[in-house]
């Protein structure tokens, strides 16, 4: 399944909409997709988001649409 994930790029500082970014990947779950983002960035996550039928058709016509893959 592909998850987007909502995240901040530091741990130090309070989430802001404002500062908001997000990512795509794919993973089994959703505890897997968190796994996989914590063990590889040094990001603040706020929110992971399954995506599926027309929401991800939607956010694949989007220009900036690349799947996150991390080297294990």
């Amino acid at each position: 399944m592909i998850y987007k994930v909502y995240y901040q790029e530091t741990k130090q500082r309070n989430p802001q909409r404002e500062t908001t970014k997000s990512l795509y990947l794919e993973a089994d779950t959703e505890v897997a997709a968190r796994v996989l983002v914590e063990d590889n960035t040094k990001y603040n996550i706020e929110f992971i988001e399954p995506l599926e039928g027309n929401y991800l058709d939607y956010e694949q016509k989007n220009p900036e649409f690349q799947l996150t893959e991390f080297n294990q």
